[in-house]
């Protein structure tokens, strides 16, 4: 099966810390993983190389083919992430700052920024600035952001912080149903039986390295749609 993701012998270090070090691992087209491991443990950071925002001090990571370092551009329009920081534009709302990413997508589409925003739960707040949001708002901000880029390869970092019930409900069925229309996932969270459930396999990390923890599974949960 063709790979999304190759990571061949990657490291990276800061000063004289290596937050990831000799790490290798392949994801199939298609497939959804979980990344687990303690705080510090580097997942934060090899999602980071993965999305293209750092490089590896050593080694190579592929995405779909094609050389991170090399082809830059081209994969920030096939990968997204959802992260611990935002990167809204606060004096705009809601509606203005998906406008604006529409645009810039050439995704312009009728309706398309009040339906995402009704989606995930924010389409009574479409007009209000963000810098009034909470930090649940703007995480659901973030995931409408990420659908309507529709990504080959969607990147979550801790995406249940911050969310009250419903907002984890809606998105653990986006993540459901992002995999379940062929879109790669890798979900790094600490709630381990909750990534289970939505993932098809687990990579481990423990001080950077390849966990023994590391393990294949099938959730059956994870396979079809909503």
């Amino acid at each position: 099966m063709e790979s999304a993701l190759e990571i061949k012998d990657v490291s990276k270090r800061f000063g004289t810390r290596w937050a990831v070090s000799r790490l290798t691992w392949s994801l199939p087209m298609g497939k959804s993983l979980l990344l687990t491991g303690h705080n510090g443990s580097g997942k934060t950071t090899l999602l980071r190389m993965i999305a293209t925002a750092t490089f590896p001090t050593a080694g190579e990571i592929s995405v779909f083919g094609k050389e991170t370092r090399k082809h830059r551009d081209a994969l920030r329009h096939e990968v997204a992430l959802i992260s611990h920081a935002s990167f809204h534009y606060e004096d705009l709302t809601a509606a203005q700052n998906l406008s604006l990413l529409a645009k810039f997508l050439d995704a312009e589409k009728p309706g398309v920024v009040k339906e995402l925003l009704e989606r995930v739960g924010l389409g009574e707040r479409a007009d209000s600035p963000v810098r009034q949001f909470s930090a649940g708002m703007r995480k659901r901000l973030s995931l409408a952001r990420l659908l309507l880029k529709q990504p080959r390869l969607a990147l979550f970092d801790e995406p249940f912080g911050e969310l009250d019930p419903a907002g984890i409900t809606q998105m653990e069925g986006v993540l459901r149903d992002l995999t379940a229309r062929g879109t790669t996932v890798v979900l790094a969270t600490h709630l381990i039986e909750q990534g289970l459930s939505l993932t098809q396999e687990r990579l481990h990390l423990d001080q950077g390295r390849l966990s023994s923890e590391t393990v294949h599974h099938q959730s059956p949960s994870a396979q079809g749609p909503l």
